[in-house]
C-alpha cells in the first residue's frame, strides 16, 4: 500500500544526482550550493562535496555525500532540499541504490558531447526500480562539441523522458541551473511518511568518528528521533541511546530533532561500523513489531587479493591501517594469510578493481605503507569427490586436481555502449574472453548497446583497459553479478628451480593455460636478476610442466689469471668453478624482485 504524503512534509524535497563518471555531477552540485547560498564564497571550491584528496585527484566520487539546502522558489515559498551525491562507478552500485532509496527523485545528468553511457543507463534503471521521479538534464551545452538536440532524442529513445522536457544546462557557467531547481520543486513529490508513527529511518551511509563512534547518515521515513531516544538496528537487534542528531552541511550541524521526510545524521555511541550497516533500518527500541524498510542486503566482495608489506616489520602497521579503513568502508573485508615467498600479510576482499586500487592508494598515502599486491582473483566454487563444496578465493587453497569433480566460476552480465564503428572490435574482445552474446540494440543510428555474459575472472585484470583501447576511449562498460557456471579451470604453479612460488600461482581456463604460462615465464626471465647459478623458470599444471625458460648463470672469468702454461691448469679451475656452482644451486634461493609479482598483472590474456 503506497503511503500518502503528509501536508506537514510539503516543503521538503529529497533528490540525488546520477550520472556516468565525468559527466559533471560534482560540478552541478557546486552550482546548486552557490545558488541556494548554502556555503559562503570563502567555503566554495571546485567539487566541494568530494572531500577526499583521492576523489579530487581522480575526478571521481568514491563515497556518497549529502548536504541540506534552503531555497526560496519563484512561488514565494522556502523549500528544504536534501541533495545526496552518489558515486558514478560500477563498483559502488549498491551504495548508489541505497542513496536512491533515500530520495523521491533523481536528476539524470548526461554529457552533451558524449551522450548516454553504460553507467548512466544503469543508474536510470536503478532509479526506475525505486519508482523515483527522474528529471533529465543535458550538461556541458557551452562546449563547442556539444550536440544537445541529438542527445535529447537519445534520452527520449532510451528512457522515455520527452526530449522537449529535458533541460539544457551548463554546470560550469551556471546556465539553466535555476530552471533545474524550479523543475525539481515542481516535479519531485514531497516525502511520503507518517510523522506520528514510531521511528523508522533508512541508513544510506555511515562514517566513523574516532571520538563519537559511528555517524549514521539516515533518511527518516516515519516518526522522529531526538537526543536521549532509545533506538535499535533491525538487522541485528543492537540497541543504543541517541546522543546527537542533526543535518548535513559541510560539517555536521546539531538539531533538537530529525522528523519524518528529513535527511540527517544520528550519533548513538556505536563503536563498530558493522553494527550500522548501509541499507539497515533504525527503529524505536520500544516498538517491537516494526517492519524493516526494503532493500537491505550484505555487500559481497567480488575480487580478492593478498596485500603484503614490503618490509616485514610493517606487518603490525598494515594490520592497524586495515582496521581503520574498515571503520569507514564496510565493504572491505580482510583476514591474515602467509606466503612462503612474501611472508605475513592479509587476504582482502574488494567490490571491484577500482575499489581495490583506491584501498591500496589510501594505505600508501594515509598510512605510508609500501605494499606488494598479489594477482587479483575471484571466488570459485569447487566440488570435491567426497561431495564437499569449497569456496576458493586464493590459488594456494585449491585442492589437488585428483580430488576435484567440478569447478564453478562467477559470471557477470555486461552491457557495453559504443559507437557502431567499434562494434566488431568489442564483440571480438568479448568472444576472446569466453563471452556469451545475449543481445544487441541500436540506441540511435551510430550508437549501439551490446550485452555479453562474461566470466568475472576474465574481466577483472585488464578488460576495461582493452575495451577503451579497441574503442579509442568511446565505449563504456556496466556489469552486474549473474551467478556461477561450471568451467574447465586449472591451477598453474610457477616453479623456480623446482620450488613453487605460491604468490605467482593463478587459476585460469585450460584453453588459456599454455599461453598464460609461456608469457609469464618469459616475463619472469626478463625481470629476475641473473644469479651465480642457472635458474629454471617453469609453469606447471599439477606435475606436468607446460612452459619453461632458463635464466643463464652469471659467468666469472676464473681463468683470467692463467698466463701461459698447460691447458690442464685452466681445466682444473673451470671444473672447480662448476662444482662450486652445483653446490650453490643446492643451497641457493632465487632472489625475486617486487616487479616479478607485478608481472602477473601484465600478462596478455
Amino acid at each position: 500500500m503506497a503511503l500518502l504524503s503528509d501536508p506537514r512534509l510539503g516543503h521538503i524535497r529529497n533528490f540525488c544526482i546520477v550520472a556516468h563518471i565525468d559527466h559533471g555531477k560534482s560540478t552541478l552540485a557546486d552550482r546548486l550550493l552557490e545558488l541556494t547560498h548554502t556555503l559562503t564564497p570563502q567555503q566554495m571550491k571546485a567539487q566541494v562535496l568530494d572531500d577526499m584528496e583521492l576523489e579530487r585527484e581522480k575526478g571521481i566520487t568514491i563515497k556518497s555525500h549529502a548536504i541540506a539546502m534552503e531555497y526560496r522558489a519563484r512561488d514565494g515559498r522556502t523549500y528544504h532540499l536534501n541533495l545526496i551525491d552518489t558515486p558514478g562507478h560500477v563498483d559502488f552500485t549498491y551504495e548508489v541504490s541505497r542513496s536512491l532509496a533515500a530520495c523521491e527523485g533523481a536528476v539524470l545528468v548526461v554529457d552533451a558531447s558524449q551522450g548516454i553511457e553504460a553507467q548512466t543507463l544503469s543508474n536510470f534503471l536503478l532509479a526506475r526500480e525505486q519508482n523515483l521521479t527522474v528529471i533529465g538534464a543535458i550538461n556541458k551545452v557551452d562546449l563547442p562539441a556539444s550536440r544537445p538536440e541529438d542527445v535529447a532524442f537519445e534520452i527520449e529513445h532510451v528512457t522515455g523522458i520527452p526530449a522537449e522536457s529535458v533541460l539544457r544546462i551548463s554546470a560550469k557557467t551556471g546556465a539553466g541551473v535555476e530552471d533545474l531547481l524550479e523543475q525539481i520543486i515542481a516535479e519531485i513529490p514531497a516525502p511520503r511518511g507518517n510523522p506520528d508513527a514510531p521511528l523508522r529511518a533508512l541508513i544510506f551511509d555511515s562514517k566513523f568518528d574516532q571520538y563519537r563512534g559511528v555517524v549514521a547518515l539516515v533518511r527518516v521515513v516515519d516518526g522522529e528521533v531526538r537526543p536521549g531516544d532509545a533506538i535499535r538496528f533491525l538487522s541485528n537487534d543492537k540497541r543504543y541511546e541517541v546522543t546527537e542528531v542533526g543535518r548535513l552541511r559541510l560539517r555536521l550541524e546539531p538539531l533538537p530533532r530529525l522528523a519524518a521526510g528529513e535527511v540527517g545524521y544520528v550519533v548513538a555511541g556505536v563503536k563498530t561500523v558493522a553494527d550500522a550497516r548501509v541499507g539497515d533500518t533504525v527503529g524505536a527500541a520500544a516498538s517491537e513489531n516494526l517492519r524493516a524498510l526494503p532493500g537491505f542486503r550484505d555487500v559481497k566482495p567480488m575480487v580478492f587479493s593478498g596485500l603484503y608489506p614490503l618490509e616485514s616489520e610493517q606487518y603490525e602497521n598494515l594490520k592497524e591501517a586495515l582496521g581503520r579503513l574498515v571503520l569507514n568502508d564496510a565493504a572491505l573485508i580482510y583476514e591474515p594469510e602467509t606466503s612462503v615467498a612474501l611472508g605475513f600479510g592479509f587476504r582482502c576482499g574488494f567490490l571491484g578493481l577500482l575499489h581495490m586500487e583506491i584501498v591500496q592508494e589510501r594505505l600508501r598515502r594515509e598510512h605510508q605503507l609500501d605494499l606488494i599486491a598479489t594477482t587479483p582473483s575471484v571466488e570459485f566454487h569447487v566440488l570435491l569427490e567426497n561431495g564437499q563444496l569449497l569456496t576458493v578465493d586464493n590459488p594456494s587453497q585449491m585442492p589437488p586436481a585428483n580430488d576435484v569433480v567440478a569447478i564453478e566460476e562467477p559470471y557477470v552480465l555486461a552491457h557495453v555502449l559504443t559507437p557502431a564503428e567499434y562494434l566488431g572490435n568489442i564483440m571480438k574482445l568479448c568472444q576472446e574472453r569466453r563471452g556469451i552474446h545475449v543481445g544487441l540494440e541500436y540506441l540511435e543510428e551510430k550508437r549501439a548497446r551490446v550485452g555479453y555474459r562474461l566470466p568475472l575472472g576474465e574481466i577483472v585484470l585488464d578488460f576495461y583497459d582493452r575495451l577503451k583501447s579497441v574503442s579509442r576511449g568511446y565505449a563504456s562498460l556496466d556489469y552486474e553479478f549473474d551467478g556461477y557456471r561450471e568451467g574447465d579451470m586449472v591451477k598453474i604453479d610457477i616453479l623456480l628451480n623446482a620450488e613453487p612460488v605460491d604468490a605467482l600461482s593463478a587459476i585460469v581456463h585450460r584453453d588459456k593455460a599454455y599461453e598464460w604460462g609461456r608469457d609469464l615465464c618469459a616475463r619472469l626471465k626478463e625481470l629476475i636478476p641473473r644469479q651465480m647459478f642457472q635458474v629454471a623458470i617453469q609453469a606447471a599444471i599439477g606435475s606436468k610442466v607446460i612452459a619453461r625458460e632458463t635464466l643463464g648463470a652469471v659467468r666469472k672469468n676464473v681463468t683470467a689469471k692463467c698466463y701461459g702454461g698447460d691447458i690442464t691448469r685452466k681445466r682444473k679451475l673451470l671444473e672447480k668453478q662448476k662444482e662450486g656452482k652445483r653446490r650453490m644451486k643446492q643451497i641457493g634461493t632465487v632472489e625475486v624482485p617486487q616487479e616479478a609479482f607485478l608481472a602477473v598483472l601484465k600478462v596478455e590474456r
